[in-house]
């Protein structure tokens, strides 16, 4: 199995010499679905935003981060070509990343603009096989019907989902997911984490996921790397986190990643089970569709 995303030796400080991500080596194979777990401050995020070179790490070391063998950073310098790289990355915020005034397929579609002429992406004019494949993505995460709203009319759990197609009419090999069901209610939490583990799964995409939830991370995700005060305390199979582990690894800040209780898992137990989603083909699976004339 080939290396998705490959992290050496990455460190980062921020003004005032506090120091966020400490000596990282990580690597994560292709199709795998790790979850980031740790406290709201022990680098979660600022290592996400690492791999998608949207931030810089330290220009002493050796730090690199690649990506499908396609250098994202070095020495504390993002790539000249990260624009390429970044075209197989898609990064899912905890707070949407949607424009509000534009209609749910447009924004959608603002995962083609790599791969269409300026002009096009400028007049927002997207072909046929392009809108086809933006109402697709929306099928598959269950929301077509909203495809005309605008974005701001969208309850939160369907702007997330609205954000996750717009990674996959992208043709993300990578997703990236910044804490995307922290502020979302319990129902809609489990659709989204549905929908990143069915992506990881039959489209074959690679999936970081950040979380705060242990139990969550233990349902979704194989494999937990698990960060404390920017570094990483534990790389390894997500079923052995148990709360005697979490307290040997944290010690007295165990106790509030173990009292954010699995709200996914309660709502399951508590409530009839959902209909499943309709889930055509995988968009990786299906034959390329054809530019209009």
């Amino acid at each position: 199995m080939s290396t998705a995303i490959s992290i050496n030796a990455l460190n980062k400080t921020f003004r005032g010499g506090r120091k966020a991500l400490h000596d990282i080596h990580l690597d994560i194979k292709a199709g795998e679905m790790v979850a980031l777990i740790g406290a709201s401050g022990s680098g979660k995020s600022t290592l996400l935003r690492h791999m998608a070179g949207l931030m810089a790490g330290d220009g002493a070391g050796q730090g690199l981060i690649q990506i499908h063998g396609q250098t994202v950073q070095q020495n504390g310098k993002i790539a000249a070509d990260i624009r390429r790289t970044r075209a197989g990355v898609g990064f899912v915020f905890q707070q949407f990343n949607l424009v509000d005034r534009l209609p749910v397929i447009v924004n959608v579609l603002a995962g083609t603009l790599h791969r269409v002429p300026l002009w096009r992406s400028l007049l927002r004019w997207f072909t046929p096989s392009e809108v086809a494949r933006g109402v697709e993505a929306l099928r598959r995460v269950g929301i077509a019907e909203c495809c005309a709203q605008r974005a701001s009319t969208l309850s939160g759990g369907q702007q997330q989902r609205a954000a996750i197609a717009r990674a996959m009419v992208q043709g993300a090999r990578v997703i990236l997911a910044d804490e995307p069901i922290a502020s979302l209610d319990p129902e809609s939490s489990r659709k989204v984490m549905d929908i990143l583990a069915r992506v990881n799964r039959e489209d074959k995409c690679t999936v970081v996921v950040s979380l705060h939830q242990v139990n969550v991370a233990i349902k979704y995700c194989p494999r937990t790397v698990a960060l404390h005060q920017g570094r990483v305390v534990y790389d390894g199979p997500s079923v052995a986190l148990t709360p005697t582990l979490l307290r040997e690894l944290y010690g007295a800040d165990a106790d509030d990643i173990l009292a954010l209780g699995d709200h996914i898992t309660s709502l399951q137990d508590n409530k009839p089970a959902a209909p499943h989603l309709v889930w055509p083909a995988p968009l990786a699976a299906r034959a390329p569709l054809a530019s209009a004339a």
